[in-house]
């Protein structure tokens, strides 16, 4: 969460935050393209990915094949990188309902939720096959990290074994479980008068943002939060401390497809808002620099080996790992000081969890 640091004055007294230094017909620019141009078609990207998701699902189950148990696998990369996209935004409806965990719990630090996965598994559990029934469990057993033990895990094999096996209902019930959190989502931020339109219109009444302080707060926020995940969940969960197995959706190889993803979605987040226009003219240099980071550590991404033991042993894929956590740390210094300074941001503000 962001959090605003109030000091006191003279033992009674508060010390109001510096003004914004942005002109309001930018910063109201800026909140709408954020919410009409980024954050509305990625949630219905999303929503039609987990689409095909459920239906990719529903003919494995039905017609039990090898072609099918592809096309499930691919329909599940796109669902995936969908939400890759969209993750960063850790704001809003994705936070209500356990959403944001139900449709990827991660780091999964004790393997609490494999466990469970794995229990549903060899148990059976047909309360596992149902939406609604799935859904009253934890959250750790109903989005893409279950997904990913159920087509890429020990046993996987057993979903070519018979149609409406247990492993592919449950399965199915997962993908949609995802459809409906998809859909959740996408309606509440084109709902009139809802979140989006919040978004855009700050104002004393607005119960989201009183102010464009506030929003523009929140978007570098969704920024550098991106970034601080990117690093302390994405890479830090297994390299170089930790162990490799914990590295995110390593069964089906996707660990970068994701990171990349993550990526992806917050540069398109900081272009198509446009929040360089945020910047006065002799400042634009700071948003150049941030642009070429992200730039260079999503090549660097793509780079990288699928096969995460060789990932953490081989000198050169870790010469890329180094090159990423380097980046992400500058990147976040980037936006937080050097960026949220010329804002007028950086006094009064941290944009650190730990802080």
């Amino acid at each position: 969460m962001l959090k605003r640091l109030i000091l006191p004055l003279f033992g009674f007294a508060l010390l109001a935050p510096p003004a914004l230094a942005v002109e309001e017909d930018k910063a109201d620019l800026v909140l709408e393209k954020a919410v009409d141009d980024v954050i509305r078609p990625g949630y219905r990207s999303f929503a039609d990915t987990t689409t095909s998701l459920e239906t990719a699902l529903s003919t494995l189950c039905t017609t039990p094949s090898e072609p099918n148990a592809q096309a499930a696998k691919a329909a599940f990369d796109a669902a995936l990188k969908s939400w890759g996209m969209v993750e960063i935004i850790r704001s809003g409806p994705a936070l209500e309902d356990n959403r944001f965990e139900r449709v990827l719990y991660y780091p999964d630090r004790k393997g609490i939720a494999l466990k469970q996965i794995q229990q549903i598994l060899s148990k059976k559990d047909a309360s596992a096959e149902k939406v609604e029934t799935l859904h009253q469990k934890s959250v750790g057993v109903q989005g893409l990290g279950a997904l990913e033990y159920v087509l890429y895990g020990t046993g996987s094999e057993t979903l070519l074994a018979e149609p409406h096996g247990h492993r592919c209902l449950y399965g199915q019930a997962i993908a949609a479980n995802l459809k409906a959190i998809a859909g959740e989502l996408s309606a509440a931020w084109e709902k009139p008068g809802g979140i989006g339109d919040q978004w855009k219109h700050p104002g004393p009444d607005n119960p989201v943002f009183r102010d464009d302080r506030e929003a523009v707060t929140e978007l570098l926020g969704i920024m550098v939060h991106g970034v601080e995940m990117v690093r302390e969940q994405r890479i830090e969960a297994f390299y170089p401390e930790g162990n490799p197995k914990a590295a995110l959706l390593r069964r089906a190889g996707k660990t970068w497809d994701m990171l990349g993803a993550n990526l992806t979605g917050l540069s398109i987040f900081w272009k198509k808002a446009h929040m360089e226009t945020l910047l006065k003219e002799d400042q634009r240099s700071v948003a150049s620099s941030i642009g070429f980071v992200m730039k260079s550590m999503i090549r660097v991404t793509g780079t990288v080996t699928p096969d995460i033991e060789k990932a953490v042993s081989d000198k050169d894929e870790k010469a890329k790992l180094d090159f990423l956590l380097l980046n992400s740390k500058d990147l976040i210094s980037r936006l937080s000081e050097d960026y949220g300074k010329a804002l007028g941001l950086g006094a009064g503000f941290s944009f650190s969890d730990g802080d």
